[in-house]
C-alpha cells in the first residue's frame, strides 16, 4: 500500500483550472482498483491518495499522468507501508 501526499504549489485558483481533468486520472485509477481512497487535507494545501500497486516504480509511473504533476501545480510524496493488520471489513480488499 502507499500513501501519494500531494503538496500544492500554486494559488487554488490555479490549481482549480485542472481539477475535473484530476478526477478524471483518479476515476481511472479507481476503475483498475489501484485507487483506494482519495481527498483533499483540511485546510486545503493538499490532498491524499491511498493506492495498492505492485511497486514504488509504479506508483512513480502513474502519478507522471496526473493533470497535477504535469503542469507543475504540486509536489509528489510517496510513503509505502505494510498493511499486516486492518479492519476485518477491509479483508477482501487486502488480502
Amino acid at each position: 500500500m502507499f500513501i501519494i501526499n500531494l503538496t500544492y504549489i500554486v494559488p487554488l485558483e490555479e490549481l482549480d483550472q485542472h481539477m475535473a481533468a484530476h478526477v478524471k486520472y483518479l476515476h481511472k485509477y479507481y476503475d483498475k482498483n489501484i485507487f483506494v481512497a482519495s481527498g483533499r487535507k483540511v485546510p486545503r494545501k493538499g490532498c491524499i491518495i491511498l493506492a495498492m500497486a505492485d511497486s514504488k516504480a509504479e506508483v512513480e509511473e502513474i502519478i507522471k499522468e496526473d493533470p497535477f504533476y504535469k503542469h507543475e501545480l504540486a509536489e509528489f510524496d510517496i510513503t509505502e507501508f505494510l498493511t499486516p493488520q486492518y479492519h476485518p471489513d477491509l479483508k477482501n480488499l487486502l488480502g
